[in-house]
């Protein structure tokens, strides 16, 4: 589980920033092309949380679609999906978005 590795990152980048003050607050940004499950990264937040001051912190996580554009008709589409295929049945796409990984902003109280 990547996940595990990847929130202890984000509770050390935050905790790096906010020091000891009350965190309320975690927004994260996670494309659903990105291969992280929102639902593992929230319980790792929970475990990894504890004891810090970050126990408590609502986390919210925005999930953008996967967006594409072809290269054979120039059309862009949101990828309901992993598979990169357009509609017009080509797969020389290239994804333009929903690999998004990123820690938006932090909340303190």
């Amino acid at each position: 589980m990547h996940e595990l590795s990847i929130t202890q990152s984000l509770v050390d980048a935050v905790l790096d920033c906010t020091g000891d003050r009350t965190v309320t607050g975690v927004n994260l940004r996670i494309g659903r092309l990105s291969g992280v499950l929102p639902d593992a990264l929230r319980f790792c937040f929970q475990l990894l949380a504890e004891g810090t001051p970050l126990a408590g912190a609502d986390l919210r996580i925005d999930e953008p679609a996967g967006r594409a554009t072809c290269h054979t008709c120039r059309q862009s589409f949101i990828l309901p999906d992993t598979i990169p295929l357009c509609t017009c049945g080509s797969a020389d796409v290239e994804i333009t978005g929903g690999r998004e990984l990123m820690l938006a902003s932090v909340e303190v109280g």
